[in-house]
């Protein structure tokens, strides 16, 4: 798929941001903690890009695998604490980058106001910016 077609079918531009950590990254579906920690490194008007090493996710059978396709779809909420902000969303998809590294896209759009997540994406901060 082209960058072009990906960034409409988002239907926001994501930005690169300082990445942020967060904690507490659970899923609501299943009353379970995902991961310990990750850290936020994309953001946008309608979601964020996480990304989690696999020593921090918490179910050893995530851990152990080499998908973790089946959390698509799972309501999730997580903490970034350089903002003291606790935010919940969907799982959109989730990729391996490395052997010991995840991505996974968090669609936060349906929970929260247009103006409220515009004024979210500006206070993130971007490269250089801590």
């Amino acid at each position: 798929m082209s960058e072009k077609s990906t960034r409409e079918r988002r239907g926001s531009q994501r930005e690169v941001v300082e990445p942020l950590a967060i904690r507490g990254f659970t899923s609501l579906d299943h009353m379970t903690q995902l991961s310990r920690k990750g850290w936020l490194v994309e953001a946008s008007t309608r979601g964020f890009l996480l990304e989690v090493d696999r020593k921090d996710l918490a179910p050893k059978i995530f851990r152990d695998s080499l998908s973790l396709q089946e959390l698509e779809g799972d309501r999730v909420y997580l903490t970034i604490d350089a903002m003291n902000l606790e935010i919940g969303g969907t799982i959109a998809r989730t990729k391996r980058l490395t052997k010991d590294r995840w991505q996974i896209a968090i669609d936060f759009s349906e929970d929260a106001p247009e103006y409220w997540r515009e004024c979210l994406l500006e206070l993130l901060p971007r490269p250089g910016g801590f």
